[in-house]
């Protein structure tokens, strides 16, 4: 594993091992090499590469995904939590879709999060968007209810429908949903 790699999972509070340890599932469900895509709704900005490849994240692939999961409003851009993609993955690869998701909201600064909070319902006050441990995505292709069920089976942490809106939420915290 990398310097860069140690330090971007510790600053998250786990290691590879302990990642793969508290999940073993998830984690041996994951390919050798991983290739994400994802496509930015307000920026209009896409990632398709490999993130994760010969036991390592990529640190250039992971700079880029921090981009493109930027807080659109203030364009402050914040670490992007690793399991968080290996998390949309495991999600498309059970869904068995090649697409992109769309997200609708990657990391979000406080600053944004507060302002949500009091403009708009459902927004949580202590959401995980700050933390770089959420995001907000559909999958082209594929029902939204699905795309909950599969999250929701995952049991990876939290999982947040709404259909009112056209989004699934998933994070890396504790498993819940609502």
């Amino acid at each position: 594993m990398t310097e860069i790699t140690r330090r971007n999972l510790i600053g998250f509070g786990v290691t590879a091992l302990s990642m793969a340890i508290a999940t073993p599932s998830f984690a041996a469900a994951l390919p050798k090499k991983r290739d994400l895509k994802l496509h930015n709704i307000h920026t209009g900005e896409s990632f398709s590469e490999t993130y994760w490849a010969n036991g390592h994240y990529i640190p250039g692939a992971m700079a880029e995904i921090r981009h493109v999961l930027r807080d659109h409003r203030t364009n402050t851009q914040h670490a992007i939590d690793p399991a968080l993609m290996d998390l949309l993955v495991s999600l498309r690869t059970r869904l068995q879709s090649q697409e992109r998701f769309e997200v609708i909201s990657g990391y979000r600064s406080q600053e944004t999060n507060d302002m949500l909070c009091e403009t708009t319902s459902g927004v949580a006050r202590h959401s995980m968007h700050p933390q770089g441990k959420a995001i907000d995505i559909r999958l082209p292709g594929r029902d939204l209810r699905r795309l909950r069920d599969a999250a929701l089976k995952l049991k990876h942490g939290g999982v947040g429908y709404y259909p009112d809106s056209e989004f699934v939420h998933v994070d890396t915290g504790p498993v819940r949903h609502w």
